[in-house]
């Protein structure tokens, strides 16, 4: 495999500096979703922790690294799975965490920022405004700026999943043979996508995107950066316009396939785990069953893993997408 900026030892080592609690998610294989997917899938789900999302697998080895220097403050850009990852793992470090998010994210994540005692400055406009802010805030206070997907720090602690799923694939039965994993800004699939290929370069790594946000998709499809004018998705945690160059690089050399997937599937996938699995998912989780709804054929007999990423949704929107069907109860 040719060398990306990820390293194999670094992955292994950054799980000596996550907190437990983020560690050895929970991984079941899901028959009673079988049925409506044709296929054998097990869940990877990365909602059972503190934040409900895998950011802070990556957000520990960040704060770990800044409390060993001394550093007092932080800041980042986000949609609000790693603002709520950031500050949570700042506030057991004695770390200031400023998170800088749009006014139209999430409320519930917005909220759940707050909560965690971080100190959050609302922009106008989308992820990619945010973000020139926070780079603006680091500027003016000297303080670390977390670049999600473009720190390796959030790469490698993300690819601590993938060390899980390979110490578990001789123990599935039949073994996994593909990988879904949403898509947004890359650190997931090419920390995850990291390990598989170096560990179990047999096993198939499928990146999975919202059509309304494809500009990850496209890079990687056309091999350069391409950037999109505006986004509409729901799946808010996966969505921007400006994939970073470095991280389209490593994904070009780990990723065997990257597909995009309409919002009809998406909310399909949310309500197939409500139903099947008893899961409330953000739409970003739900991007690797959407993918199966939308191609059974590619995945008829075979074992897929798909990687529930996050769970923090507003319940008026989760109530609004999955709506109320006769006999489901919220």
């Amino acid at each position: 495999m040719q060398e990306t900026r990820l390293d194999l030892a670094r992955i292994q080592a950054a799980r000596q500096l996550i907190d437990p609690v983020f560690l050895h998610t929970p991984l079941y294989r899901c028959e009673t979703m079988e049925p409506d997917l044709g296929c054998a899938v097990s869940v990877k789900l990365e909602t059972a922790n503190p934040v409900r999302s895998f950011k802070a697998r990556g957000t520990e080895v960040i704060t770990s690294l800044l409390a060993d220097n001394r550093a007092s403050a932080v800041v980042c850009a986000s949609a609000g799975n790693l603002g709520q990852a950031l500050a949570w793992s700042g506030r057991c470090r004695g770390i200031d965490v400023t998170v800088v998010a749009s006014r139209y994210a999430s409320a519930a994540k917005l909220e759940r920022i707050r909560a965690l005692d971080a100190r959050l400055e609302l922009v106008d406009g989308d992820i990619e405004t945010a973000r020139e802010r926070a780079a603006v805030i680091a500027r003016r206070d000297g303080i670390r700026l977390v670049e999600d997907s473009l720190d390796l720090e959030t790469c490698e602690g993300a690819g601590t999943i993938g060390l899980e799923l390979a110490d578990a694939l001789a123990g599935t039965e039949p073994p996994f043979d593909a990988v879904l994993i949403a898509l947004g800004g890359g650190a997931m699939a090419t920390g995850v996508g990291q390990v598989l290929k170096s560990c179990a370069p047999d096993v198939e790594v499928i990146c999975v995107q919202p059509a309304g946000a494809p500009a990850m998709t496209l890079s990687w499809r056309q091999r350069r950066v391409v950037t999109t004018d505006s986004m509409d998705t729901i799946a808010d945690g996966v969505a921007g316009r400006r994939p970073i160059p470095a991280v389209l690089d490593d994904l070009l050399l780990l990723a065997d396939d990257a597909v995009l997937v309409e919002e009809a599937s998406i909310i399909a996938g949310m309500r197939l785990l409500l139903d099947r699995a008893g899961l409330v998912v953000e739409p970003s989780a739900a991007l690797g069953v959407a993918a199966i709804l939308e191609d059974r054929a590619r995945f008829a007999g075979r074992h897929v893993v798909t990687i529930v990423c996050g769970g923090n949704v507003d319940a008026d929107a989760y109530h609004r997408w999955v709506g109320a069907a006769p006999g489901r109860r919220f």
